[in-house]
């Protein structure tokens, strides 16, 4: 992603258009979550979130999104499977699987992007360990999506709540700016330095979204061309909220 592109300062009016576009996209979350059962395929989760997006007369960025267009409209990814998993009609969720869910949402021309990380069934102890750690981290760079601060704090207090747990963050994947656009300005990486980085002031707009690796930083990327995965075939999780800075405490536009 280009640091250089635009960021779009939110008006409040766009800023209650991208809260009905994040409460849609909670909707659709809640609902993949009822189905992590055994048994249940990935097409299925993928087919649940269409109907939810239909029923609302909306739509997923991420399907038709990029070269080779990504063919579904939402992410899902099991055990080592970082990001960008594609929904397959023989891929079985199993019991003790961790699996992250990311759903984008158009609403009127805006633009909610957040995910999850969820156990099927028992899961280890290890994995119980990443989501605790991996959701803390989101909320801790929540916390820093204030007026006066930097997109390096940002950054960092998500590594360092991460790192201090003795997991990693991804270098290659970021957060970023989101509203017309899934992708905008600014680009917020999960590794950074306090004080660094663009001024936070009212109507902008993130989607923070720690990615955590239980062994190590490194990735790849599949034949498919999308999945990415852990290097080293650890657990990895993935927590995401659209987040706008106000005059007072931050206000997470994707829950219900």
């Amino acid at each position: 992603m280009s640091l250089e592109r635009q960021v779009n300062i939110k008006t409040p009016a766009e800023l209650r258009t991208m809260r009905e576009a994040g409460r849609i996209n909670a909707s659709v979350l809640a609902k993949v979550r009822e189905l992590l059962q055994p048994g249940v395929t990935t097409a299925d989760l993928n087919a649940a979130a269409e109907e939810v997006l239909k029923s609302h007369g909306c739509v997923s960025p991420f399907k038709g999104y990029g070269r080779p267009p990504y063919p579904a409209s939402i992410t899902v990814c099991i055990n080592d499977e970082m990001v960008h998993g594609i929904p397959h009609p023989k891929r079985k969720l199993k019991e003790g699987d961790i699996v992250s869910i990311d759903c984008g949402t158009v609403f009127e021309g805006y633009v909610g992007d957040s995910a999850f990380t969820a156990g099927v069934g028992e899961i280890s102890p290890d994995a119980t360990k990443l989501l605790e750690v991996t959701e803390a981290a989101l909320f801790a760079g929540i916390e820093n999506m204030r007026k006066g601060k930097r997109t390096g704090d940002v950054s960092a207090a998500i590594q360092n709540y991460v790192e201090s747990h003795g997991f990693h963050v991804t270098r290659e994947y970021t957060g970023h700016g989101v509203g017309k656009e899934m992708h905008e300005g600014p680009q917020v990486p999960n590794i950074g330095v306090a004080g660094t980085g663009m001024l936070l002031r009212p109507g902008v707009t993130i989607a923070i979204e720690p990615m955590v690796l239980i062994g190590t930083h490194e990735t790849r990327v599949l034949p498919d061309k999308w999945t990415v995965v852990s290097a080293d075939g650890s657990l990895t999780a993935h927590f995401e909220h659209t987040v706008a800075v106000t005059e007072g405490d931050p206000l997470i536009l994707t829950v219900l």
